[in-house]
C-alpha cells in the first residue's frame, strides 16, 4: 500500500511539473500614448487582450505599459512578444540596442507579432530585421496608410482564421506592404481591394506614390494581415489595423488577432478560435489621458 501511495504521489508530482513546464509566456509591449482619444490606445488594447486570453490554459500573459521593458529579463522566457505601439523613429524596438536584444530572442525561435503602426520600422534601422523576423513591414515611400472600409469577403484556411467570419470594417488599414522576397514563408491572412478613394492624398512618405497608385487603379488585392514562418523556426504575425480602439468591439477582428497571438507563440488555437467579449465598459477601461485633437 505504501509503495502504491508513493507511486501515485510521484505520478501526481510528475504530472504537475509537466503542467507547469507546458506553460507558455507571452509578453505584450504597449507603446506610449499618442494620437487623439480613442486612437492608438496601445495600453488599453493590450490589457483587453490580456483579459481575453486569461481563459486559455497553460498560458501566462504579461503586459508592459509605456514602451520597452526597463528590465529586459521579462523577455528571457517568452514564447512570443507582441508590440502595439507607434512606429518609425518612435518604435520602441528601434531605440538604443533593443533590436540586438530582440534579434537574440528571434534566433531562439521566439515569436513576434506587431500591430498597426508597430509594423513600421525605418529603412535605415529595423527594416532588414523585420523582413527576416516578421515577414513584412511598412516601408515609407512605398506603403500607404489611408483610412478606408475594407471588405474581407473570404479568409484562408489557417489556425489564425479559426472561428473568424468574413467581415467589413473601416480602419486605417496599411497596404502595399514590403514583404520577404517572393513572399517566401508568408501567408496572407486578410486581403481586400482598396477603393480609389484611398489615393485621394498627394504623394508622400505614407500617402501615395506611382507604384501604389498603379496597383489600386488595377484593382490589385492588398494584404493587410499576414502570418510568417521564419528561418529561425519562429513565427511572425503582422496586423495593420487597430487605429481605432472602438474596432476591438468587432468580434471577428478581435478573434483574428487573439488567434494570431496564440499562433505566434506556438499555442494551439481552439477549433472555433479564442472566445472573448469586449463590452462597452471593457473598451472604456485603461484609456490614456489625451488632449482632443483640434477639429480640421
Amino acid at each position: 500500500m505504501k509503495k502504491l501511495f508513493l507511486a501515485l504521489t510521484l505520478l501526481s508530482l510528475f504530472v504537475t511539473a509537466q503542467a507547469f513546464a507546458a506553460d507558455k509566456k507571452i509578453v505584450l509591449i504597449a507603446g506610449k500614448a499618442s494620437h487623439g482619444p480613442g486612437e492608438h490606445e496601445h495600453n488599453a488594447g493590450l490589457l483587453m487582450f490580456q483579459k481575453c486570453l486569461a481563459s486559455v490554459p497553460g498560458l501566462k500573459v504579461v503586459e508592459i505599459a509605456g514602451g520597452w521593458p526597463t528590465n529586459e529579463a521579462v523577455l528571457d522566457d517568452a514564447a512570443a512578444i507582441v508590440i502595439y505601439s507607434d512606429g518609425g523613429d518612435g518604435h520602441p524596438a528601434l531605440q538604443d540596442d533593443h533590436l540586438k536584444t530582440l534579434g537574440a530572442l528571434m534566433e531562439k525561435g521566439v515569436g513576434l507579432a506587431c500591430l498597426h503602426y508597430a509594423v513600421e520600422p525605418t529603412p535605415a534601422k529595423g527594416e532588414k530585421e523585420f523582413l527576416a523576423w516578421l515577414g513584412g513591414c511598412f516601408e515609407i515611400n512605398w506603403s500607404v496608410n489611408p483610412i478606408w472600409e475594407a471588405q474581407f469577403t473570404s479568409l484562408p484556411k489557417h489556425p489564425i482564421t479559426r472561428g473568424v467570419q468574413p467581415f467589413t470594417l473601416r480602419d486605417e488599414w496599411y497596404f502595399n506592404m514590403r514583404f520577404a522576397d517572393g513572399m517566401k514563408g508568408v501567408t496572407p491572412i486578410l486581403t481586400a481591394v482598396p477603393p480609389s478613394s484611398t489615393m485621394s492624398r498627394p504623394d508622400g512618405l505614407h500617402e501615395g506614390n506611382p507604384a501604389v497608385r498603379a496597383a489600386v487603379a488595377a484593382g490589385k488585392p492588398q494584404t493587410v494581415a499576414w502570418a510568417f514562418e521564419n528561418t529561425y523556426g519562429g513565427r511572425g504575425f503582422g496586423f495593420t489595423g487597430g487605429h481605432f480602439h472602438r474596432n476591438w468591439a468587432n468580434a471577428n477582428m478581435r478573434k483574428l488577432v487573439l488567434n494570431g497571438i496564440l499562433w505566434t507563440a506556438k499555442v494551439e488555437v481552439p477549433k472555433d478560435g479564442v472566445a472573448s467579449e469586449a463590452t462597452a465598459a471593457d473598451l472604456a477601461t485603461n484609456l490614456d489621458v489625451k488632449t482632443p485633437r483640434p477639429k480640421k
